[in-house]
């Protein structure tokens, strides 16, 4: 609650107010106090000008050779007195004795102050205490013929110049007063300001917000992207890098995402900034999930909060039990087929057209063995020879010839079982799902070689053949010939193409069909430790 009560805002507001009313007041007593000064030495010149005015009159040197000074001198200085809006004009003889004063009471009585330079000749102004109390009085020697005959003294008391001052306070106060609104409305403009942008909230709560924040970004495990309004990278947490495969050490942030290396899929959901949900995001060595949200806190979105999940390693085995379920579906369509060849069989014997049925037999057995010995011996590597038997039931339950080409030759280990299961398995889903709805004849034929260190996987199939406009479109994710199809088989061969850095073409011959070829280098012992280190890390 005391972190709700003392937001950042509030503390902010209360810190410039407090700057802002000493500022002020400081200010205040400035100008008051050079006020004063200023009036102190306006005071100072004006006495002067005053006293030296008076001495130099002719009459008050006549009057001082009179027998009685007094009686000329008293009421020319409390005229002149008024009309300077002074305070005393006091005219003396050398020995001080006061022919004028405002209290006539004290005329002839001796002067209370410093003459002593005025006495020597010089002017003086001095703030000194009189019988009126302290006041700025200026004395000046009257002369006649070099010498001095006797003195002038003028003066404005203090309390008359402080009055002045008094008087000019509202005004002071009025522009202190403008200042203190204007500043204290600007400052509590900021606080409403931040305190919008920071929600209320106190540095206790941030502090903790940002511990918390900070926590779960590096312990969660899920890749988690933030981008801006103007598609800039905000935020990126150790997961989503990883994933990325980008550089741990790397400064991405506020870098513009199609300056960073990332999956066009992914670039292109970015930059559209609409939702997405479980969308497949292929790398070159992962499928990933990602799901995307845009920011909006009452208004226009901020940005967008993108997610990332690993799916590399369940994807692999979705593939997988979809080939264990294709080989389940053509071992049951071949047993079927074998029951009722075996159900003819027997039917012949007992018929006893013996002949007819060794014959029908050996026909069975000759080309089932006939492709199980051209597949076992060109493909030494027992999955994918186990895979490519199983398609060609599957095929043949679409009314599909799937062959082997004579030419075909792989040994074993030469690359991962499970990328050669990806490439193979994906292009022939692709060419039996092409000639499956065409006219017969229908063929797929499959050629694999090892040729200067690559593994070239060859299909052909005699389909309506690839628009040539399709074919760089053909490995993108989500690319299908089918209408409402949304194709991954060949997105993820493109993975594989990708992560071993081979190649692809799709060529369409003259007699017809499609021709798709990849080629993949064969690593070296390090490359494809490296290649199988990756493949368990995904």
């Amino acid at each position: 609650m005391a972190g709700r009560k003392w937001s950042i805002a509030g503390q902010l507001f209360a810190l410039q107010a407090l700057v802002v009313v000493v500022l002020v007041t400081a200010g205040g007593v400035g100008a008051a106090l050079l006020a004063r000064a200023d009036a102190t030495e306006a005071a100072r010149e004006h006495v002067l000008a005053v006293a030296e005015t008076v001495a130099r009159t002719p009459g008050v040197v006549e009057a001082l050779r009179s027998p009685d000074p007094a009686a000329v001198l008293a009421p020319y200085a409390e005229s002149v007195r008024a009309g300077t809006d002074t305070d005393f004009v006091v005219v003396m003889a050398p020995d001080r004795t006061r022919y004028s004063h405002p209290d006539p009471g004290r005329i002839g009585q001796r002067f209370i102050g410093e003459i002593g330079p005025a006495l020597a000749g010089r002017p003086v102004v001095v703030v000194d205490t009189g019988t009126l109390g302290e006041s700025v009085r200026a004395v000046v020697p009257v002369r006649e013929s070099g010498r001095v005959v006797g003195l002038v003294a003028v003066g404005i008391t203090t309390a008359t110049i402080n009055d002045e001052l008094l008087g000019q306070a509202p005004a002071l106060l009025a522009a202190s007063g403008a200042a203190l609104a204007l500043a204290g409305a600007g400052s509590w403009q900021l606080s409403r300001r931040l305190r919008r942008q920071t929600h209320g909230l106190g540095p206790a709560q941030i502090t903790r917000m940002y511990e918390y924040h900070d926590a779960v970004l590096h312990s969660v495990g899920e890749g988690l992207v933030v981008v801006d309004a103007d598609r800039r990278l905000a935020l990126i947490n150790d997961e989503g890098r990883r994933l990325l495969g980008l550089d741990p050490g790397a400064e991405l942030v506020d870098r513009p995402v199609t300056d960073l290396d990332l999956p066009p899929a992914l670039v292109e959901l970015i930059l559209s900034g609409q939702a997405a949900h479980d969308d497949l995001i292929l790398t070159a060595d992962r499928s990933l999930v990602a799901n995307q949200r845009p920011t909006a806190f009452g208004g226009p979105p901020h940005g967008t909060v993108l997610t990332l999940r690993d799916h590399t390693e369940l994807r692999a085995l979705t593939s997988e039990l979809d080939s264990v379920r294709g080989l389940t579906e053509a071992l049951r369509s071949q047993a079927h087929e074998a029951a009722n060849r075996l159900h003819t069989v027997l039917t012949l014997v007992e018929l006893g057209r013996t002949d007819e049925a060794v014959r029908l037999a050996s026909e069975e057995l000759a080309v089932a063995q006939q492709l199980t010995d051209q597949v076992v011996g060109a493909i030494a590597e027992p999955a994918l020879a186990a895979l490519l038997l199983g398609k060609s039931a599957q095929a043949a339950e679409r009314g599909v010839e799937l062959s082997v080409d004579p030419e075909s030759r792989l040994d074993v280990d030469t690359l991962p079982a499970g990328d050669l299961l990806t490439v193979v398995g994906n292009l022939v889903d692709n060419a039996l799902e092409a000639v499956a709805a065409g006219e017969p004849p229908r063929r797929v034929c499959v050629r694999v070689t090892e040729d200067d260190g690559e593994v070239v996987v060859e299909v052909t199939d005699s389909g309506p053949g690839l628009p040539a406009e399709l074919v760089t479109d053909a490995f993108r994710r989500g690319w299908s010939t089918k209408a409402r199809g949304r194709g991954l088989g060949l997105a993820l061969v493109g993975q594989v193409v990708a992560r071993y850095g081979g190649r692809h073409d799709v060529t369409r011959p003259e007699s017809g069909g499609t021709v798709v070829r990849v080629r993949l280098p064969v690593p070296t012992s390090g490359g494809a430790a490296q290649v199988t280190h990756r493949e368990r890390g995904a």
